[in-house]
C-alpha cells in the first residue's frame, strides 16, 4: 500500500517557542507532552504555510499577532531572532518529491520575504527538476521559462500556482486541514456551504457531512456506534435556510430510535463525529484529496474506554490522509501495537521548545512490549531524545 505521508520532514526555526526543529513525520503522527510545551505551536507552523496561501502572508500574520509575535522572543538573546523560517519536504499523490522553503524577516511592524524556494523531481527522475528561488522580491533561479513577477511581502508559491508545473504543489499545501472543533459551534444552526474541507471549528460540519460519499457516512456512522453504543444514524436536517445535523438514538423504554439535532447532544458525541470528518473528509475522492489533517488533542470530551476506538479510527483514516495529533492523553496511547517511531514526545526546555523521537530507552522498553506508550506517559518518562540516532 502507498504511503500516505504527504509532508516528510519539517524543520523550522524561530518559530513561536521553537528556536530549532528537525524532525521526520509519517502517515501518523502522535505530539506527546504537557499542556504548554509547543505541540500546538508545531501544528501552527504547518497550518500557517497553509493559511498563507490560501488568504495571504499578511493575513497569516495578522491572525497569530503579527510577525513580532511570530518570530520567537527570548530571555537567552542579547538580541531577539529578526526572522523565522519553515522547511517541509514532501511526497506528492504522483510520486513526485521535493521541498518548500521560506524565511521571514521581521523588522518592527513590518515583515519581507527574505527567500524562498521550491524543488521537486518526479519519482524516477526521468524528468528535469522544477524549481524556483525568490531572494527579497527577484527571482534569482527557475526552471520555467517565463515565471511571474515576485514581490516581497508575499509568499511567491501563490503566483506560481498559475503555472501548471507548480499547481500540483500550490493545491497541498493549500489542502491541509488544521482542527480544534467547537460543539457550541456545531451545535448552531449552520449555512449551507459549497466548500469540501471542513473549517478549522467545524461550523461547515453539516454540508461536508452531508457532502461525503455513502460508503464514508457509513464508515464514520460505524465508529461513532461504537464510540456511542446507542448511536443509529445521522443525517442532515433543513431548517428553512439552515441545516442541523440529527442523530437517531436509541432510549430506553420507546421501540424505536428517537431524533435529537445537534443542539441536544453533548460535548463528547458532537466532538466525535467532527474529528471522523475531519480524518474521513477527503478519503472520497483522490483529485480532491485533503492530503494532510492536524487535529488538537482528540480525546477532550470523550469517554477514557473511547480512546481505543479513536485510535482505530486514526489508523484507519492515514492508510489515506496523513494525520497529525496533539495529545497528553496515556489512554490514547495505551495500546501495545502502536508503533513507537509515529509518537514525537515535546518538552519545554529552559523556555525553548524540544521536539524530537522518543529517547532510546524508552523506545526499547515500547518495542520489548514492557510498557505501552501510554503507561510510560502516565509515568512521564516519554522524553525527547536529546540526540536522535540515525536510525530514528
Amino acid at each position: 500500500m502507498k504511503d500516505s505521508s504527504f509532508i516528510t520532514r519539517v524543520v523550522l526555526k524561530n518559530y513561536k517557542s521553537i528556536a530549532a526543529c528537525d524532525v521526520q513525520l509519517g502517515p501518523l503522527t502522535f505530539l506527546v507532552g504537557r499542556n504548554g510545551s509547543g505541540k500546538s505551536n508545531f501544528l501552527d507552523a504547518l497550518r500557517f504555510v497553509a493559511d498563507a496561501l490560501n488568504s495571504s502572508l499578511d493575513h497569516a500574520l495578522r491572525a497569530r499577532g503579527g510577525a513580532n509575535d511570530v518570530c520567537k522572543r527570548s530571555d537567552k538573546f542579547i538580541t531577539d531572532p529578526d526572522n523565522f523560517s519553515i522547511r517541509l519536504e514532501f511526497a506528492l499523490p504522483d510520486g513526485s518529491t521535493g521541498y518548500y522553503a521560506f524565511q521571514i524577516e521581521t523588522r518592527f511592524t513590518r515583515y519581507v520575504v527574505q527567500t524562498e524556494e521550491c524543488k521537486f523531481q518526479n519519482e524516477n527522475r526521468t524528468e528535469a527538476d522544477v524549481y524556483f528561488k525568490v531572494v527579497n522580491g527577484e527571482v534569482t533561479d527557475t526552471s520555467v521559462p517565463v515565471a511571474p513577477a515576485a514581490v516581497r511581502d508575499r509568499l511567491y508559491l501563490v503566483n506560481a500556482a498559475g503555472l501548471p508545473e507548480f499547481r500540483p504543489v500550490y493545491d497541498a499545501f493549500s489542502r491541509m486541514g488544521f482542527y480544534n472543533l467547537s460543539p457550541n459551534i456545531i451545535r448552531d444552526l449552520q449555512d449551507p456551504d459549497s466548500g469540501d474541507m471542513l473549517i478549522q471549528d467545524g461550523s461547515n460540519l453539516t454540508s461536508v457531512f452531508n457532502q461525503l460519499s455513502y460508503e464514508v457516512k457509513q464508515d464514520i456512522q460505524e465508529y461513532l456506534q461504537v464510540i456511542i453504543p446507542d448511536m443509529k444514524r445521522v443525517h442532515v436536517r433543513k431548517f428553512g435556510p439552515k441545516e442541523t445535523l440529527e442523530f437517531w438514538q436509541d432510549v430506553a423504554d420507546n421501540k424505536r430510535p428517537l431524533q435529537f439535532i445537534a443542539n441536544n447532544m453533548s460535548d463528547g458525541t458532537l466532538r466525535a463525529l467532527g474529528i471522523l470528518v475531519a480524518l474521513f473528509q477527503g478519503n472520497q475522492e483522490a483529485q480532491r484529496r485533503v492530503t494532510l489533517v492536524g487535529i488538537e488533542e482528540p480525546e477532550i470530551a470523550l469517554h477514557p474506554a473511547a480512546a481505543g476506538i479513536l485510535l482505530d479510527a486514526l489508523q484507519d483514516a492515514s492508510e489515506k490522509t496523513q494525520a497529525i495529533v496533539t495529545s497528553h492523553s496515556p489512554d490514547l496511547l495505551d495500546d501495545k501495537n502502536l508503533d513507537v517511531d509515529s509518537i514525537l514526545a515535546v518538552e519545554l526546555q529552559d523556555g525553548d521548545t524540544m521536539i524530537a523521537p522518543v529517547d532510546n530507552a524508552s523506545r526499547t522498553v515500547v518495542r520489548d512490549r514492557l510498557f505501552t506508550a501510554g503507561e510510560l506517559l502516565r509515568l512521564d518518562q516519554l522524553q525527547p531524545d536529546s540526540e536522535p540516532s540515525s536510525e530514528n
